[in-house]
């Protein structure tokens, strides 16, 4: 499951050509998504389908979310980072630079 993404990561990266499914662990759709965002090619699930209140419902949105997960990895997830850094340049701009005095 998710409970070490950090240790998945090194996974994928280590093993770049192996085919990897996580199997166990994959409770939610967003599960599913980060997994899929780290680089691998499939989950497994079942119990968080199958119990869940509307499984049909469930199952197309773990469909979604893998979807989704499988783009964002293929278009180049951006690397976190712990402090925001502006993408946007504010240099010039005039709202920043006014003198409200």
């Amino acid at each position: 499951g998710l409970v070490n993404p950090y240790a998945l990561a090194t996974i994928r990266e280590r093993l770049p050509a192996a085919r990897l499914v996580v199997d166990a662990g994959i409770g939610r759709p967003s599960h599913a998504a980060a997994a899929m965002e780290l680089g691998y090619d499939a989950v497994l699930l079942n119990t968080a389908v199958a119990r869940s209140a509307d499984p049909a419902k469930m199952a197309d949105a773990f469909r979604h979310a893998i979807e989704a997960g499988r783009q964002a990895y293929c278009a180049g997830v951006v690397t976190e980072q712990q402090t925001a850094s502006p993408s946007t340049p504010t240099l010039g701009m005039p709202f920043w630079h006014q003198d409200h005095s």
